[in-house]
């Protein structure tokens, strides 16, 4: 085939996807006047406030009170106008366009589902970072080792094991004489407690007590562990990367469960580990509406916004990056400059399942301080959607996890607000979180390219 011909047909797919999207914008429009409009009067009112659920430094600022169906008869002529010029003439970045209308139809249905009624719009964003925070984390894990060439499925098995040996290290610290007063033995060396006991005594901070740090770090160790064994056999023995994760999920799982039914649920105080408390960033925490949601949080939240900026800033700007890039498209071309591709890829993997351990952590000691089994539930699997819809980047995979901690943010409060204001069963709003990720793994946004040598195991000439 000629190159022209080529030409000519990317340019025919091209033209059926800008008249598809086309479409696809004016049917959102007829859906928010057909399914919210119609179904709203004249005389309602939707009240959204602005103001966290907890107490912040943050001034209080007045609920956002919009009259609902003529807001949404607005918002439904925004999405056509799109829609109709991009039939006519198209828009040059239509995927930002197709994200500013898919907020427009949340926010309209938010709209609607609220009529009469007041809804904490900045509570449920907060809730959403929360709960798009171990997502991220599977994320940024899936980044590390498939920029790399080594695909990770094993994340979710590493949350796992992390969220348990950070409850189970934190609270053996916090509570040593009455685990040993419940088990008859020590259960770590007296030095290692006595040096444990003297940071505790010495903390830093109410916010990070240092049981609760010594807790993260056994995370870190444990993620960083079990992707050590994964490296070990899909580099070293060239064992199948989906065969070698599978094997760690199950693995981790079984485990878990066991060591959970075995000694966390009879005593329970190596169950009991704590959580890390709020922690504000003087001075910025009072800036209205930004303050409350970005600079007063935990401080796993805090790990989280620094690994995103981090690992962008390492992964395209540093010597690092750029071999660890090179390894993941074309091993053999980085090994013919003299980059060893081998222990770019332990580094990678490992610091991937480190970064696991923290997102595991997330579930016990940076929410709440207890372990229960299969706690992660999926989470680091819809890291790994995350992972695909930002196209291998942090920034692009943060954006798309705060997308699905959104859903799973909205089911909880649509269930709130109960059957009569937003009539779907409670059982299908508990799916919406999976339905986003199924939606984006079938591709509705376009096709993601992996690393071209991401899943393949590389043989030294």
């Amino acid at each position: 085939m000629t190159t022209a011909a080529l030409s000519t047909k990317a340019l025919a797919i091209r033209d059926r996807r800008s008249v598809g999207m086309g479409i696809f914008f004016l049917l959102v429009a007829l859906a928010i006047v057909v399914a919210f409009a119609f179904n709203s009067t004249a005389d309602m009112t939707t009240s959204f406030g602005l103001n966290p659920g907890a107490k912040t430094n943050a001034p209080r600022l007045e609920e956002w009170v919009l009259p609902t169906q003529q807001v949404l008869w607005g918002l439904a002529v925004v999405v056509a106008f799109a829609g109709g010029w991009q039939l006519a003439r198209g828009f040059k970045r239509v995927n930002l366009v197709l994200l500013i209308v898919a907020l427009i139809f949340v926010f309209a249905f938010l709209t609607w589902a609220a009529r009469g009624e007041s809804m904490n719009l900045l509570g449920m964003i907060s809730a959403s970072l929360l709960r798009a925070a171990p997502i991220a984390f599977g994320a940024l894990s899936g980044i590390l080792c498939e920029r790399a060439g080594v695909v990770n499925i094993a994340i979710e098995g590493m949350m796992l094991s992390g969220a348990m040996t950070a409850v189970v290290v934190s609270s053996i610290f916090r509570n040593y004489d009455a685990v040993n007063k419940a088990t008859g033995d020590p259960l770590f060396p007296s030095w290692l407690v006595s040096i444990g006991q003297s940071l505790e005594a010495a903390n830093l901070s109410d916010a990070a007590p240092w049981h609760l740090l010594l807790g993260l770090v056994g995370a870190m160790m444990i993620g960083g562990l079990l992707a050590a064994f994964h490296a070990w056999l899909s580099i070293q023995f060239k064992v199948d990367q989906i065969i070698s994760g599978t094997v760690i999920n199950i693995f981790s799982a079984g485990m878990t469960s066991f060591l959970s039914q075995r000694f966390l649920q009879p005593i329970q105080d190596i169950n009991s580990g704590g959580t890390f408390k709020i922690l504000p960033i003087p001075g910025v925490s009072s800036i209205p509406i930004i303050g409350p949601l970005l600079f007063e949080n935990s401080l796993i939240i805090y790990i989280l916004f620094i690994l995103v900026i981090a690992i962008h800033v390492m992964l395209f700007y540093t010597r690092w990056g750029l071999r660890t890039i090179a390894v993941g498209e074309h091993p053999k071309a980085a090994d013919t400059l003299g980059v060893n591709v081998f222990k770019m890829r332990y580094i990678n993997v490992i610091m991937g399942g480190m970064v696991a351990g923290i997102g595991g952590a997330y579930f016990t000691i940076g929410s709440v301080g207890r372990f229960d089994e299969l706690l992660t539930a999926g989470k680091g699997f819809i890291g790994l959607a995350a992972m695909i819809f930002g196209k291998w980047t942090p920034f692009g995979a943060f954006g798309a996890s705060l997308i699905f901690g959104f859903a799973d943010a909205l089911q909880v409060k649509l269930q709130g607000l109960g059957i009569q204001q937003v009539p779907i069963s409670s059982e299908f709003l508990l799916m919406a979180p999976y339905i986003v990720t199924m939606v984006v793994l079938a591709g509705v946004i376009g096709q993601s390219i992996p690393p071209a040598a991401d899943g393949q195991p590389y043989e030294k000439d």
